[in-house]
């Protein structure tokens, strides 16, 4: 492979843009040749998302960022001045979709002050390390909304280059990083304060308090920022107590108004109650349900199959080495109890027994036991046939040089999350190829993108992965990427992140 110490890129206003030279170029020559009239994968195993069988010996042909044919080689025609790549013994899917992720906050107060100056380049960080995996659209559904919509614009510019990046802002009624909503009490100092406000933009607690025409007044100034998509807190974040953030009449509005705009409405709730009101209010995707204190009830499963909701779930968290490691922790755990009430029961002192209060059962059974709970309840849901798309959480973590262990393994690492949680969705029931859908196509119906990405078919954007191995007979196969393919431009994914900070080596 031929690459060049960088390229020039014309924007949409035309500009010539110059960025890091990922893009590659065809052959040896290509600056004394024309530049080809358009690529073409041949060979390839074809997986278009839609979840049909593959297409073997396939041909996608790319002109300009659009899919202009895909299927069997002998029905697309290749023009000679084409970039070919040999696709054979190679495997070709639509993009990753990642629909819930956090790249703009750091993990720490300490990383958030440090680098509140580089709130920039540490948000495109966090999209990049998404691409390198193979995330071509990230939904960033909680964050500081100026540079994340300061990022997807430059992306969409070609600027800079990036996954296709989404952006909600705050997850509106909530009331930022540092607020009793969000779980630490109250902001304690005035950075915190200022944080809080970065984040919320006017859409903070004060809306509890707000009538209907009064919020959807709110909301309609909120929306007219410019975010993609809205998430409002039905509940607040923490867990035990969980209290509402909004009455049925309020959450009617906000997903109202959303939709009057034609955008997507979610929400993060985590009571069944907080669910039920924004399932009856009518939204169009419910993030983490799984994350729930108890099981799903029927009623709760019914009206995701019923409206068909999507389910966008936390899968990293619940699978793989995550729920290895919750496994062990309670065998310890419970193995030291065991211990500890035999050693007591050796003491010559008797006390008499009592009933245990009901912070003891909190403490003791339910809270220890939340993960068993998530993953049945993200069992139930698979089993049940609800619409799922993946939804990890992903943040930068801590800058490295505020970390104990900056080298330690996280659940939630920009792109590797993702490739978890496809990962995960095999273990929990679906077929490879089920994972493999909800990956791309209900990544796209999540982000209302079906008609431009999600599956690779002629007039669509080519946003496409080639892997060295078959996903559909080892899942784990998705790590095998070899090159990506965004917006029609091939990038080499060993070349980023473009300027690394948090991603750095500690000095």
């Amino acid at each position: 492979m031929n690459s060049v110490s960088s390229i020039a890129l014309r924007s949409s206003r035309g500009l010539r843009r110059v960025v890091p030279a990922l893009l590659l170029v065809a052959g040896p020559a290509a600056a004394q040749t024309r530049e080809p009239c358009a690529l073409a994968i041949v060979g390839a195993t074809l997986i278009d998302g839609n979840g049909g069988a593959p297409v073997r010996d396939a041909t996608i042909l790319v002109r300009g960022a659009r899919i202009e044919a895909a299927g069997p080689g002998g029905s697309v025609t290749v023009p000679s001045c084409a970039r070919r790549i040999d696709g054979a013994g190679k495997f070709v899917t639509p993009g990753f979709i990642d629909t819930n992720v956090h790249i703009s906050l750091g993990g720490s107060m300490e990383s958030n002050i440090r680098y509140q100056d580089q709130r920039f380049d540490i948000t495109l960080e966090g999209a990049q390390l998404h691409l390198k995996h193979g995330i071509t659209t990230i939904r960033d559904s909680y964050g500081i909304m100026k540079p994340l919509l300061a990022v997807r614009d430059a992306i969409a510019r070609g600027e800079v280059i990036g996954p296709r990046l989404l952006v909600a802002g705050n997850i509106v009624g909530w009331g930022g990083f540092f607020a009793p909503s969000f779980g630490p009490p109250r902001p304690v100092n005035l950075w915190q304060e200022q944080l809080n406000d970065a984040i919320t933009e006017g859409s903070g607690e004060e809306w509890m308090y707000l009538a209907p025409d009064s919020l959807r007044a709110a909301m309609n100034r909120y929306l007219d920022k410019g975010v993609d998509f809205v998430k409002f807190g039905g509940t607040v974040h923490t867990s035990f107590p969980t209290p509402l953030v909004f009455s049925p009449r309020q959450v009617q509005v906000i997903v109202d108004e959303t939709h009057r705009r034609g955008k997507v409405a979610e929400t993060h709730a985590t009571s069944p109650e907080g669910l039920l009101i924004a399932l009856q209010a009518g939204v169009d995707l419910v993030q983490h349900p799984e994350v729930l204190e108890t099981a799903l009830t029927d009623e709760l499963v019914k009206e995701f199959i019923d409206r068909k909701v999507i389910c966008s779930m936390n899968i990293n968290s619940h699978t793989g080495k995550s729920w290895r490691d919750f496994l062990a922790a309670r065998r310890r755990a419970e193995a030291e109890a065991a211990e500890k009430a035999q050693d007591t029961s050796r003491g010559t002192r008797v006390w008499p027994k009592r009933d245990r209060t009901q912070h003891e059962i909190l403490e003791g059974t339910i809270r220890p036991n939340q993960p068993r709970v998530y993953r049945a309840n993200a069992e139930r849901l698979v089993r049940e046939g609800c619409i799922v798309s993946i939804a990890t959480d992903n943040d930068l973590g801590t800058a490295p040089e505020f970390d104990k262990d900056p080298g330690a393994w996280r659940a939630r690492e920009p792109g590797v999350g993702t490739i978890l949680s496809i990962e995960g969705l095999v273990e929990l029931g679906m077929t490879p190829m089920g994972a493999l859908v909800a990956a791309t196509k209900h990544g796209a119906m999540a982000s209302r993108a079906l008609a431009q990405v999600g599956t690779v078919e002629a007039g669509k954007v080519a946003d496409l992965l080639i892997l060295r191995a078959d996903p559909l007979a080892d899942i784990r196969n998705i790590r095998q990427l070899e090159l990506v393919v965004r917006n029609g431009a091939v990038v080499d994914p060993r070349g980023l992140p473009t300027k690394p900070i948090f991603t750095r080596t500690r000095p």
